[in-house]
């Protein structure tokens, strides 16, 4: 697993690419510090969970590593 951060808010995740349709996320620290998160358990009232699917710009910065080559899918 590698370490990157989102562009948005820059928490620290780590990731794995198994190829470009499978992305492994790992959060060292607690998902809670991701705002679009954090936005989305204030709107929803229900607590975070791993029903929550994916941060977005986490999403894309994913993305962006790995089409700049910073970020290796081993496919």
């Amino acid at each position: 697993m590698q370490p990157l951060s989102c562009r948005r808010c820059g928490t620290a995740v780590l990731v794995e690419k198994y190829s470009l349709a499978h992305t492994s996320v790992q959060w060292p620290d607690d998902s809670r510090v991701c705002p679009e998160f954090a936005e989305r358990v204030a709107v929803s009232g229900r607590p975070a969970t791993a029903i929550i699917p994916t941060c977005l710009q986490l999403r894309d910065s994913i993305e962006d590593a790995v089409r700049a080559g910073v970020l290796g899918v081993q496919d």
